[in-house]
């Protein structure tokens, strides 16, 4: 069996040379002045082979995460906060890049409603929560309240305070009721937030990333980052602790937190059954009717 996974793995990794090709077609279109700046500021980045390896292994890990919770009804709540720019989407993207869709979801709400901001501050994240078998990751959660909503002042003082005295009993009501909780706090430095945001502004495949909201948090990082101490000295708790994954190095944070996640988890594999393809049945009576060429997309390439 190990010899059997060691072999798929190697196959994979010659599949992944087309992921390769196309993460240097995402990189940002920068000068070379500018890419000669982010390669001296990291020397040490994780060379190409050592990450996509560890990559699919662990891939291959979450898929038998998966299969477990699905098998056992199991509810699982992986929470991932951090400044913009911190990669916490591209660790999202690389923990469901192989898992089935109907088992492991994202969830991003927009900005509340005028509805929504009257109701009880949680109930717009409650129904998003997973049902047996299913995982849930949120990109951004109830912490907004704690973090943007606070800095930007959308929410005012009162309002904050009673969101940290009721997340904890929150958190704890959905342990008890059977659901994994864990929580990412996506840690990059001023510095690193600063180059990321300026290879957006110069990259013309990435500005939309780059939003006012964005700039503003660039002058309150002070103002952030006292919010974030206060939000951990207030919401980490046994039940629910908070993990903090490094992030200026964006592989080896996807690596760390994949790596983590798996270990939180008391998943066991599940065996399948082999499964065999029928043969297809032939009716030789039956003709394929001739479409029109108008319903074919044309062959550009």
């Amino acid at each position: 069996m190990v010899k059997k996974t060691k072999s798929w793995i190697e196959a994979e990794l010659e599949d992944t040379l087309d992921e390769m090709f196309e993460e240097e077609f995402n990189a940002p279109a920068l000068t070379e002045e500018m890419r000669k700046i982010y390669r001296d500021k990291h020397p040490d980045m994780l060379d190409k082979t050592t990450y996509y390896r560890n990559l699919l292994r662990l891939q291959v890990e979450l898929i038998k995460l998966q299969d477990w919770v699905k098998e056992t009804g199991a509810k699982l709540v992986i929470i991932c906060e951090g400044r913009d720019g911190a990669g916490k989407g591209s660790v999202i993207k690389r923990i469901t890049q192989r898992m089935d869709p109907r088992v492991a979801r994202v969830v991003a709400l927009p900005a509340p409603t005028e509805r929504e901001k009257s109701q009880w501050y949680f109930q717009r994240f409650v129904p998003h929560l997973p049902a047996g078998g299913e995982i849930v990751l949120f990109d951004r959660s109830w912490y907004n309240r704690a973090g943007v909503e606070r800095v930007m002042e959308f929410a005012d003082a009162e309002q904050v305070e009673q969101f940290f005295n009721d997340v904890p009993e929150f958190e704890r009501m959905l342990v008890r009721s059977g659901i994994i909780v864990l929580k990412y706090w996506f840690s990059i430095s001023d510095e690193e937030q600063q180059i990321r945001f300026l290879m957006r502004i110069n990259d013309p495949m990435k500005q939309w990333k780059i939003s006012k909201m964005d700039l503003e948090s660039r002058i309150r990082w002070e103002d952030y980052t006292k919010a974030k101490e206060e939000m951990f000295s207030r919401t980490n708790i046994p039940e629910a602790p908070w993990y903090i994954v490094e992030g200026d190095d964006k592989k080896r944070e996807r690596l760390n937190c994949i790596e983590h996640i798996i270990s939180m988890v008391p998943y066991k594999e599940i065996q399948h059954e082999p499964v065999n393809l029928p043969e297809r049945i032939f009716n030789p009576d039956y003709e394929r009717r001739v479409l029109p060429d108008k319903l074919y997309v044309p062959k550009i390439y």
